[in-house]
């Protein structure tokens, strides 16, 4: 009989039974998703990004049967809701007001990452068990609530309603590779005007006289991660108060990672002076981090936007996710996309709260996906501009 077991941390799995889960799609390829590899989550707990006093404890739920193990789910304990991006510090406020203790709970999730990829890692017949094991380990420690987050749209459908676990849509901005060839063909959707802007935002970025690079793989150097650490702490001081991750992750992602990253740096001769990291996933270019450490104009836009879409054109990549958050995105070619999560919560009555205010959120989101679609740059069927 398949058996679940709570292991203590991802050292109590091989990386070889984790990966068959996460990505047995590696055999032939990248992983569609890196964030769920064995690589990537090991390197946030093995640099002290996620662990003792962080905020997040990894605690892994693995589906065995006979010792092998059929399925899992990378699952944390939190003590607050930092690092998640699809936020529920509202509940919390209201659930303690209400004289509750909202922390800890259990979060199903990729730390500090607000990318869309599979949590119930194995094979899809196993997800049901895997959920209806977690909401025990919810129910029977007397946590407020289990949280599922950034999981695919197919995940949220199917396992929604489960025990009483509730559906959240918000949404982020994409782009969307609709077979360009190139990045004028991708311009060539836009109407004039915002043709016109983003040719003129290249322009002033490249007058900077900057050299920009793209590199991965073995052309990534250690001195290009002490540069982008400086610029990654400059970010995380402005956003977040103290950076997520710390520096050995960023060692650990050149050792075990770098075919894994595209590392976009700005050069002023030979020194760094800003930077965009991003992961690459099979069909998808996953832009995460950002910084600098001198001030140009339009340089944001082009590292972290325009360098990307170019990328994913010249690779044949399906999409770039932005990350989270960001409406002037949409001006540049990213239009609104919903993404999901799950979450069940232990008090009946809070629970209907719950859902009575995603009920009413989602037809906000969906509301205001239509509305900003519309103002996007993208030329309108019969146009000439």
């Amino acid at each position: 009989m398949p058996n679940l077991i709570l292991l203590e941390s991802f050292a109590e799995i091989s990386a070889l039974d984790w990966d068959n889960m996460a990505a047995p799609e590696q055999a032939v390829g990248r992983p569609i998703d890196p964030f769920t590899t064995y690589r990537f989550l090991s390197a946030l707990d093995a640099s002290g990004s996620t662990g003792q006093g962080t905020g997040w404890t990894a605690r892994p739920l693995v589906l065995f049967e006979a010792g092998h193990p059929l399925a899992a789910t990378p699952l944390y304990v939190k003590s607050h809701s930092q690092g998640e991006y699809i936020f529920d510090h509202g509940w919390a406020e209201a659930f303690q007001r209400a004289g509750g203790h909202y922390y800890p709970k259990l979060q199903v999730a990729v730390p500090f990452t607000p990318a869309t990829g599979r949590r119930f890692l194995g094979a899809t017949e196993h997800r049901e068990t895997l959920l209806r094991g977690l909401i025990s380990l919810t129910a029977q420690n007397q946590l407020s609530s289990l949280h599922i987050t950034f999981c695919t749209a197919e995940e949220a459908e199917a396992l929604s309603g489960v025990e009483g676990t509730s559906h959240r849509v918000t949404q982020q901005f994409h782009w969307e590779n609709k077979g360009y060839a190139t990045f004028e063909d991708f311009l060539a959707e836009l109407s004039s005007r915002k043709r016109k802007t983003i040719r003129k935002e290249r322009e002033t970025a490249r007058a900077s006289g900057l050299t920009i690079r793209s590199l991965t793989g073995d052309d990534i150097l250690p001195e290009h991660w002490e540069a982008f650490w400086d610029f990654y702490q400059d970010t995380g001081s402005r956003k977040w108060g103290s950076p997520y991750l710390t520096r050995n992750a960023f060692d650990r992602f050149h050792e075990t990672m770098r075919d894994d990253i595209l590392l976009v740096l700005a050069f002023d001769d030979d020194r760094p002076v800003a930077g965009a990291l991003n992961f690459i996933g099979r069909d998808t270019l996953f832009g995460r981090y950002w910084g600098c450490v001198e001030d140009h104009p339009c340089l944001h836009f082009e590292l972290c936007y325009y360098q990307a879409i170019d990328w994913a054109i010249a690779n044949g990549l399906s999409r770039v996710e932005a990350g989270a958050q960001g409406e002037h995105k949409l001006a540049r070619g990213y239009l609104p996309t919903p993404v999901h999560s799950l979450h069940w919560i232990a008090d009946p009555a809070f629970r209907r709260a719950v859902d009575d205010y995603l009920t009413a959120e989602r037809r906000a989101v969906d509301e205001d996906i239509e509305i900003l679609t519309s103002y996007g740059p993208f030329r309108k069927i019969g146009s000439d501009n």
